[in-house]
């Protein structure tokens, strides 16, 4: 799994730093000098994705996915930059895209709020303009392809219902604050789990930014001040592998339950050998699919927006060789 996790994050990182983009840029927030005129067909085009940080092995696995795809499209070339989950650096990369004129910009906001005005900007030049993973609501003249986030965290949250113990002590990992995917899990987690098990203790919660180093170290201080953790309780799998790690070996920790959200290949092989109880699938072969074919049929003029949306099935033990297999098939992991 290491091999498979270090392999895509080069390949990602390889396919960011070989596409630079020139110095120039926009005033956000200015008007638009000449309005875009109708939708008009071309031979060819240029789309920038710019992801939210390749460290994140779910949004490496998405650039890949996204690369691979969009060589299905002899139309479509497709430059992808790394946002290094920084606001600023992904902004610039945004109002960059927009100066160099690319035909659309996909965009995986790292903080959909503070990304809006740039995402903004390009729709109302008239770029085709797609926000993903998460979406980005409320921008006019702008498309989404997506998962619900309430619902993935739902699907998960209702299983620790019953798994969980009385009285247990948890730990919680967040993502990004002002991250759509981030609130929403929270919300459903305490919607359908928290406030339904007031015997339930939160010891400890913070931000760990879907880092898995984030939620290791936060781990490892959480395990030294308290000696009862019953559960990892995290909004998506990578921060929860961290955690796992972080308590590895320790007799005390021994049964920890841990729940995720993201379903990716290590954390479906952590469910199939029983070393982490749950996960919900965010299908990153299937959001990228959706997204070339969205951007195509935006660009063709086929239509002129689209709000799409991927299933999350559940992920336990009794099922999670399936999404193995899935994953070996696909070549994500080994043999």
């Amino acid at each position: 799994m290491k091999n498979f996790l270090r392999k895509h994050r080069l390949a990602a990182i390889t396919a960011v730093a070989a596409v630079g983009l020139s110095g120039c840029s926009i005033t956000i927030g200015n008007p638009v000098a000449d309005p875009p005129g109708p939708c008009q067909p071309q031979d060819s085009y240029r789309v920038a994705y710019v992801a939210r940080a390749q460290v994140d092995s779910f949004a490496a696995w998405l650039a890949n996915e996204m690369k691979g795809e969009a060589e299905k499209y002899p139309d479509i070339s497709l430059d992808v930059f790394d946002g290094q989950a920084d606001d600023e650096v992904e902004n610039r990369m945004i109002e960059n895209a927009i100066a160099n004129k690319y035909d659309a910009i996909i965009v995986q906001a790292n903080n959909g709020e503070a990304q809006r005005p740039y995402i903004e900007a390009s729709a109302e030049r008239g770029i085709v303009t797609i926000t993903t993973n998460p979406k980005v609501d409320g921008i006019d003249g702008a498309s989404s392809v997506d998962s619900n986030p309430y619902d993935q965290g739902a699907v998960v949250a209702q299983q620790a219902l019953t798994k969980i113990p009385q009285g247990a002590k948890v730990v919680v990992l967040d993502g990004p604050g002002g991250n759509y995917h981030s609130i929403q899990r929270r919300q459903a987690w305490q919607t359908e789990f928290f406030d339904k098990r007031p015997d339930v203790t939160v010891v400890a919660e913070n931000i760990a930014n879907w880092n898995k180093d984030e939620g290791l170290r936060l781990m490892e201080d959480w395990s030294l001040s308290n000696p009862q953790i019953d559960a990892i309780v995290s909004m998506n799998d990578n921060m929860a592998t961290g955690a796992l790690e972080a308590v590895k070996g320790k007799p005390a920790f021994e049964n920890i339950l841990s729940f995720g959200v993201d379903g990716t290949p290590e954390a479906a092989m952590l469910v199939a050998n029983g070393d982490m109880t749950a996960t919900a699938l965010q299908n990153a072969i299937e959001l990228a699919q959706l997204n070339m074919k969205s951007v195509h049929e935006l660009l063709s003029c086929e239509k002129d927006t689209l709000d799409v949306t991927i299933g999350n099935p559940l992920i336990m033990q009794d099922n999670a060789s399936e999404f193995v297999d899935m994953y070996r098939d696909a070549g994500l992991v080994d043999n």
